[in-house]
């Protein structure tokens, strides 16, 4: 057991680690860039006033909905085909769109590239902590999921950085060109040894439909994605259009929605190493969600009471937000430990992504809550059952921390 747990210690910082850590940064780059780059993008194109909001949940629906196609597209094919080669196409894919992106004339070609994209974007994360949850012993498998969420959501700062000082279509070359470079990297890593002895044997792998096929399977399943979709109701709602809900609070400068983001994600660095930390010290998944579930609640709260407040106070807030949302990996890796080998790469790959594409209802609630509500009080309501849902999801779903994952999904 002593030999296992140092072993494990000495994987930590090894080449799976830091190529999925490497891979997860670019992935963010690319999935938060057009939140960043919305309003001058979308003028470029000739949109002005409402039509900056209603075409860019447009094209972020767009987004999200290619996540959802290809989280089963490459979850099912890391499941049959192994974790790396999805994490080599996945990359390609979205590299390739991100460069074509950057050409766009039109809103079609806008939306239906960004639609490519979500596809590519949807394999990198499932497929990384599948591959670092199968290479590091159960002790401190936290500590590589933990290091693979806090490098990977800075990629949020580098896009920021990028498009402040660059072009928006520039923006999205260098994204593409970051992508391409880190497949050379990637060509010196090796695939789960649980997913080569699996290989090996007659099992059904990677068969999505099973997840649908027994109550309590479906069950697990579906609370794991429900935990997560607070998250994404920050980073796609109060985040993406935090110059509108600033405008609304008067707040008494302007608010960008590239320093949001770029702020939410700054704490999003520090709450996923805060996260995965603090899982490791308490050996509890469960108490750490719980933990920042409730500092997710008063991030809100606290959003929505910051009426006539400085712009570095609210980026404060939002940066509050980040750190509150950061049981991302955490998140993630509980869906991971929930299922066996056979399963394992298409629940972590489909997971995440079904989340993303949680955006879309959530964006047509908000719009529709908002007709009703207003623009404050629609979100507050949606806020309201995105958290209220995590909560009982979690509250349902068992602790994992020191779960063995060396076994088999029965399913017919």
């Amino acid at each position: 057991m002593v030999a296992a747990e140092n072993a494990g210690w000495k994987k930590i910082l090894s080449l799976p680690v830091i190529v999925a850590a490497l891979g997860y940064f670019v992935d963010i780059y690319d999935l938060v860039l057009f939140s960043i780059v919305r309003v001058p993008s979308l003028k470029s194109l000739g949109l002005q006033g409402q039509e900056l909001i209603n075409r860019g949940v447009f094209v972020l629906n767009m987004q999200m909905v290619g996540m959802l196609v290809g989280g089963i597209i490459w979850g099912v094919l890391g499941d049959r085909k192994g974790r790396l080669k999805i994490m080599f196409g996945s990359i390609l894919l979205y590299s390739l769109a991100n460069l074509a992106n950057g050409m766009v004339t039109t809103l079609p070609a806008y939306a239906a590239l960004r639609f490519i994209a979500g596809i590519g974007l949807a394999g990198e994360l499932g497929a990384g902590i599948t591959l670092v949850s199968e290479v590091l012993h159960k002790s401190t498998r936290g500590f590589g999921t933990m290091i693979v969420a806090s490098v990977g959501v800075s990629g949020a700062i580098l896009a920021n950085a990028i498009a402040a000082h660059f072009e928006w279509r520039n923006a999205f070359f260098i994204g593409g060109g970051l992508g391409l470079a880190l497949l050379i990297l990637r060509i010196s890593v090796a695939e789960s040894g649980m997913f080569r002895e699996m290989e090996s044997r007659e099992v059904s792998k990677g068969n999505f439909l099973a997840l649908f096929t027994d109550r309590r399977r479906f069950g697990r399943y579906l609370d794991s994605i429900l935990i997560g979709v607070p998250t994404w109701f920050v980073v796609g709602i109060l985040i993406t259009f935090s110059p509108e809900f600033a405008k609304a609070l008067k707040v008494s400068g302007p608010i960008s929605a590239g320093n949001a983001v770029m702020y939410c994600y700054l704490g999003l660095v520090f709450g996923d190493f805060a996260s995965g930390l603090l899982s490791q010290l308490l050996k509890s998944r469960k108490q750490v969600i719980l933990i920042f579930l409730a500092l997710t609640c008063a991030g809100i709260f606290w959003y929505f009471l910051a009426a006539g407040v400085t712009p570095a106070l609210f980026y404060g807030i939002c940066t509050f937000l980040g750190f509150a949302s950061g049981y991302w990996a955490i998140f993630v890796t509980v869906a991971a430990e929930q299922f066996g080998t056979n399963l394992r790469a298409t629940v972590a790959t489909t997971v995440p992504n079904f989340v993303r594409g949680m955006v879309v209802p959530i964006t047509l609630l908000f719009q529709w809550a908002r007709g009703l509500l207003g623009l404050e009080g629609g979100a507050v309501a949606v806020g309201t059952l995105c958290m209220l849902v995590a909560f009982i999801s979690l509250y349902r779903l068992e602790e994992t921390f020191h779960k063995d994952l060396d076994y088999f999904e029965e399913y017919i």
